[in-house]
């Protein structure tokens, strides 16, 4: 037995489950060969990500080198025949077929609307009056229910299941207390509980409600009340488009001709790391993910970081566009995604930002904006790219630089992708964990940016885009928040609802404009 130390991890365990789950659309027992897809090529895909180098090339060689045997090809057939019942792969079987890659070039592409799954919902037992306060702070901006008890009163009892469910039900909508005041003295004292069951309501902070009795269809009844109250008012509006549109990440994914690229590179398309890159993006592209195993990550971003000092900028866009294909991957993003302090992606950006708009190679502009959509396609990466000191600012920027491109549309159209891509994610976790992922100063620039754009946009996708990236920024968001006030200051309503005469058939102008900028933040400012 042979023992090869690969090194340490320190990433989290909650990093590596996230990383395991993206690996499921390139390792199905579908696409199991035994020679060419299968727990070697696993073990070094895992190990590049958790320690930067995967296992040798001896051990995951291995079995294409028997394979090449007349012994391995005499035995193919047979091994072949016999795993088909497990994989259920055609035959004959020398590659599964390629599993498709969601390309949207554009964010209306798409029609299946978002993930509505709550986290199911749990009942907290609270034995002193600061834990109390402190799940009733946790729901100052939604709704609370609290359910006195005691071990000596029957008739609680009978009402613990249908508590326990509707707190299920009701999910990160409410927060459902329970407090046995023979152990809380401290709680009861402070409401006043005297006798059990008692049951007291909170809605946006404040007592609601209060009344006492084991009566499961007044509970029910109370507790459906509290619900509708609490609910965000966006969610009685009609918005079909925006409810419609996936929010899946936009991604670039074709790959570009390898070629030619690799011969505008010069000297740099020798190098070894990118060779391994040019090989990875056309083994998966002709093959499918299955038969791309990961090229020499660290080398190639070393070699990245060096050629925004060693290449000239009308250069840089070849080895940035090889990246872009190589992000669709999301073995390849996620290994950027934990890297440290996101040195890589944040000297790429910096050094297209810093170029003036005028002087920045178009094709260096649109491939960075594209990279970076890409950077998506990683469930890892969303969360560093909404909130990380370095790296949010420089992805902002390059987003909202790219909206003042007047002559490009294609560059606008990226940009607004992106956008796409940060407000989409944004407003999942707004919909389904009731928090915000990215803070409010850069929730406010990128809404102060999206707006400017709007008014000068000339392009109908990108305006589309823009519209999409808009309406998910602001849906569901506190009325009480700087989000909010600036929809009021910027008169967001007014500034989409002009395009209308320009593109009539834009459905998301009224939708967007008069429904979600307007009804939608009435109550924020009569209560201005």
């Amino acid at each position: 037995m042979e023992v090869i130390p690969l090194g340490k991890t320190s990433l989290p365990g909650d990093i590596i489950e996230q990383y395991l789950e993206s690996l499921k659309e390139v390792y199905t027992v579908e696409s199991y060969d035994l020679f060419l897809h299968n727990c070697n090529n696993f073990s070094n895909d895992f190990a590049t990500f958790l320690v930067g180098q995967g296992i040798p090339s001896h051990i995951t060689s291995l079995p294409q080198t028997v394979l090449n045997t007349p012994f391995g090809q005499m035995l193919k057939p047979q091994l072949d025949q016999a795993m088909r019942s497990v994989t259920q792969a055609p035959l004959p079987p020398n590659s599964a077929p390629p599993p498709q890659v969601r390309n949207q070039p554009r964010a209306a592409s798409a029609t299946s609307g978002p993930s509505r799954n709550q986290m199911k919902g749990v009942v907290r037992n609270v034995s002193s009056l600061q834990e109390l306060k402190a799940l009733l702070h946790s729901a100052s901006k939604s709704c609370a229910v609290i359910f006195f008890t005691s071990s000596t009163c029957p008739p609680c009892k009978l009402v613990y299941p249908t508590y326990d469910e509707l707190a299920a039900e009701a999910g990160n909508r409410a927060v459902f207390i329970k407090v046995d005041i023979g152990k809380a003295y401290d709680v009861a004292s402070r409401y006043g509980v005297r006798a059990t069951p008692t049951f007291i309501t909170f809605l946006k902070g404040d007592m609601d409600r209060e009344w006492t009795g084991a009566d499961e269809a007044e509970l029910r009844g109370n507790v459906s009340l509290l619900l509708q109250m609490a609910k965000h008012p966006h969610k009685n509006l009609d918005l079909p488009l925006l409810s419609r549109t996936s929010l899946k990440p936009i991604t670039f994914a074709k790959p570009p001709p390898l070629g030619k690229l690799m011969a505008k590179m010069g000297t740099t398309g020798q190098n070894a790391s990118v060779i391994s890159v040019k090989e990875f993006v056309a083994a998966r592209s002709s093959e499918g993910a299955k038969e791309a195993t990961l090229p020499d990550m660290h080398g190639f971003s070393v070699l990245l970081q060096r050629a925004t000092k060693d290449l000239p900028a009308e250069t840089m866009f070849t080895v940035v566009d090889l990246l872009r294909a190589a992000l669709v991957d999301p073995r390849f993003s996620g290994y950027f995604a934990e890297e440290t302090q996101h040195k890589t992606m944040v000297t790429l950006l910096r050094y297209v930002n810093e170029l003036p708009l005028g002087d920045c190679p178009y094709a260096l502009r649109l491939v960075t904006l594209q990279a970076t959509c890409n950077l998506f396609s990683s469930p890892l990466y969303p969360p560093h790219i909404l909130l990380h000191s370095a790296l949010t600012p420089e992805v902002v920027e390059l987003a909202a630089s790219s909206l003042r491109d007047d002559e490009h549309a294609n560059v606008r159209v990226a940009a607004s992708s992106l956008f796409f891509n940060i407000a989409a994610f944004n407003y999942q976790q707004r919909s389904i964990f009731d928090e915000e992922a990215m803070a409010d100063v850069d929730q406010v620039e990128l809404l102060a940016s999206l707006l400017d754009a709007i008014s000068k946009e000339s392009s109908a996708d990108a305006l589309h885009g823009l519209l999409l990236a808009t309406g998910l920024l602001v849906r569901g968001v506190a009325l009480d928040d700087e989000v909010a006030e600036l929809v009021k200051v910027l008169d967001a309503r007014g500034t989409v609802a002009a395009k209308g005469r320009e593109f009539p058939d834009e459905g998301l102008v009224k939708e967007v404009g008069e429904v979600l900028l307007g009804r939608g933040f009435e109550q924020s400012g009569n209560s201005a």
